[in-house]
Order: structure tokens, then C-alpha cells, then sequence
């Protein structure tokens, strides 16, 4: 990928790193090599033993391994990239005979655009934004799950534009973490990512241009969607979107298709993490920092350099090997993880122009009770 030059003088409007990231160093790729972890990942996959406590029962565990079974049988997108469904080439004869046949679609980036959002919410994207792809966002090397294998990573020259993708995960369902309940929202969360990123790619190939269709592979989805406007970072290291807060799963499709790129649009996140520290509180592996921002993160799974919080990934995935099933406490308690009612929407246009009431807007939060789990045999009766 050759398009760094494209960036002199074209920096996102957000601090950046410019060294790439090994995706090898990541808590669920070190669960695979790093001796220390290894156990931890051991200890998740090993043989459950269904309770009787809500959120843990057979019926429970069935829900979270449906939801993610397209993702894990299909899609791979936590194994590796450009396979199952994320693969970056059409597999289907038919399909890319009929996508080389003729000239590409061709109208104004605007419009094209506007084009290609209309498709991804028909696919059934929640929130759809458009961005250059910066070289720095695009992982030094892969570390594929399947093989162990640990190579360079790169782009096909000429695919510099990302469209980010976002889709909500299931208000009530999240809710309920850290229950099995939690992880299916989680698993249909990924599943459907895996969906949309597909169809979209094909939508474009099928217009006559290249699309990679990415998971949790290639690139850093958080600061492609920050660049894209779909949100800003947060306490919690997760995106926090204006819509959903950060109850989204993130996908990409990489193309060569010329396109109108979007800005970066905080909407007051960042400012009213600062007073708000109810995810911290709330982890129960203490993986959030309650202080300032620093520049250096606590281990090798932090991508280090740039102002921000960094969570400690290793006492996370800690905890989700303790409860035998992931965590979501940090999403179902953060103020922004609010359905859209007039009251909710008006604290959200508070935060957006002052930060007077973000301190009474924290405590109102805890008053009304919001950061307590769901009922999951609530989940289950509606």
C-alpha cells in the first residue's frame, strides 16, 4: 500500500499514529501464542457447566452459540482476514462474470456516496460512514488464528477508501452482561457485520470495482470509524457513537471505488468521559483507568503513543475466562447506551454544547438506575 503520501498535507483532524500496529499483540491473537494468556483462553473454551442461575442455563448458551454461528462457520473474521465471508475475491463464477462484464459504474463521488450508503442500510448497516484509509490504520502484520502463522500485511494498490459500517447490538440484551445472554447480542452483533460487509462488497464488484470486506481484520476499525464520523473514542476504548453510545459492532469494506469521504464528528464524548467514570466503576476486572489520559498503555496490547485512556486488555480477558463467557458491563452502563426518547435525546444535545451538566447528568444516571443489569428472564418474556 503506497498511499501514504496521499496524507501529508490531509491528516485527520484527531491525533494518529504513524507506526502500524502487529496484529499479532492482540489479546485474542496473544490468547494463541503468548504463554502467559494461553490458559486464560484454555479456561474460556474448556466444556461449560450449565447453571441454574439466569444467564447461564443450557437454554442461555444456546442463544449465544446460534448468534455467533455464522460469524464462527462462515465468516472467520476473527481467525483471519480475506477468507468466509470476508474473502476479497468472488468465489461465485456466475456472479463475477457478470461483475467483468461492460464498464464499471461510474457517477460523482457525491453521488455514488449517497449510492453506496443507501445499499449498506438496505444490507442492514445501522450507521454507515466513508473515509480515506490511512496507512497507519492498516496492521503491520496479520497472525492468523487458523494456521499460527504470523506474516506482512497489505493492501492491493490503488484501495484507499474505507466505508465503515456499523450495526447495533441488541438494547436488552446487552443489558444482562455478563450473562451468556449478553454474548449472543454480541455473537449477532458480529454475525451480522459479516452479512453486510459481504453484500456490500458484492454490490461494488459487482459495479465493476475491487472491495475487501473486513471483520475484525486488516485494519483498526475505531479510528477508521472516528474518520468516517460515526463517532469518537472513550474511557472504555470503545467507539461511542451519537445513536447507540458503544453498543455497536464495526466492519469495512476497503475499495478502490471513488468515493465522497466523510469528517470526523465528535458530538462532546471524549469531554463528558472526562467526568464520567461509571464504566471504570463498574468493570470487574478494574481493566478501565478512573484517571487522566496518558500517552502509554499498560502492556503490549496497547497501541501506544497517542493521548487517551488505555484499557489493561490482559485483566479484561481475565475476567471473561473467570466468568466462562464474555463481558459487556462497560457498554451496559455507559450514559450513552440509551434508547432515543425525547429525555435521552435532550441530555445527548447537553453534552454536545456545554459540559455544565455533565457531572449532574453522571448522577442522574445512576439515580434512574440505568448502569443495573436487565432481568434476563425479562429478555426472555417479552
Amino acid at each position: 500500500m503506497s498511499n501514504k503520501k496521499d496524507y501529508d498535507n490531509e491528516q485527520p483532524s484527531f491525533p494518529i499514529l504513524a507506526n502500524r500496529f502487529d496484529q499479532k499483540n492482540e489479546m485474542f491473537k496473544r490468547a494463541r501464542w503468548d504463554e502467559k494468556i494461553k490458559p486464560l483462553l484454555k479456561r474460556l473454551n474448556e466444556k461449560i457447566f450449565y447453571e441454574e442461575k439466569l444467564g447461564y442455563r443450557k437454554m442461555d448458551y444456546a442463544l449465544h452459540h446460534a448468534a455467533w454461528n455464522l460469524e464462527r462457520s462462515f465468516s472467520f473474521g476473527n481467525y483471519r482476514s480475506n477468507s468466509g465471508l470476508y474473502a476479497w475475491t468472488v468465489s461465485n463464477d456466475q456472479i463475477r462474470q457478470k461483475a467483468e462484464g461492460g464498464e464499471p459504474v461510474r457517477k460523482p463521488a457525491t453521488e455514488m456516496s449517497h449510492t453506496i450508503k443507501k445499499a449498506a442500510f438496505f444490507f442492514g448497516a445501522d450507521m454507515v460512514g466513508i473515509c480515506r484509509l490511512h496507512p497507519g490504520w492498516v496492521y503491520s502484520h496479520e497472525f492468523n488464528v487458523l494456521s499460527l502463522k504470523h506474516y506482512p500485511l497489505e493492501i492491493p494498490e490503488g484501495c484507499h477508501n474505507a466505508i465503515v459500517l456499523a450495526v447495533a447490538m441488541d438494547y436488552e440484551g446487552i443489558r444482562s452482561s455478563p450473562t451468556a445472554v449478553a454474548g449472543a447480542a454480541t455473537g449477532m452483533g458480529y454475525s451480522k457485520m459479516a452479512f453486510v460487509a459481504n453484500t456490500l462488497a458484492t454490490f461494488i464488484r459487482s459495479m465493476g470495482y475491487r472491495a475487501l470486506p473486513c471483520g475484525n481484520d486488516t485494519a483498526l476499525s475505531i479510528p477508521l470509524a472516528m474518520a468516517a464520523g460515526l463517532g469518537e473514542w472513550s474511557r472504555m476504548g470503545l467507539l461511542l457513537t451519537k445513536e447507540f453510545g458503544p453498543r455497536v459492532r464495526l466492519c469495512k469494506v476497503i475499495t478502490d471505488l471513488p468515493l465522497q469521504e466523510d469528517d470526523y464528528r465528535p458530538f462532546g464524548a471524549v469531554e463528558f468521559c472526562k467526568t464520567c467514570k461509571v464504566c471504570a466503576e463498574q468493570c470487574p476486572s478494574r481493566a478501565i483507568p478512573a484517571g487522566d489520559m496518558t500517552t502509554e498503555g499498560p502492556n503490549i496490547s496497547s497501541h501506544s503513543g497517542v493521548l487517551k485512556w488505555y484499557i489493561d486488555a490482559e485483566k479484561c480477558y481475565s475476567y471473561w475466562a473467570h466468568n466462562r463467557v464474555s463481558c459487556s458491563n462497560c457498554i451496559r452502563v455507559c450514559p450513552f447506551n440509551q434508547t432515543p426518547v425525547k429525555i435521552h435525546d435532550l441530555a445527548r444535545l447537553l453534552i454536545r454544547n456545554t459540559t455544565i451538566f455533565n457531572r449532574p447528568l453522571v448522577r442522574l444516571h445512576g439515580i434512574l438506575r440505568y448502569d443495573r443489569p436487565f432481568p434476563v428472564e425479562k429478555f426472555w418474556e417479552r
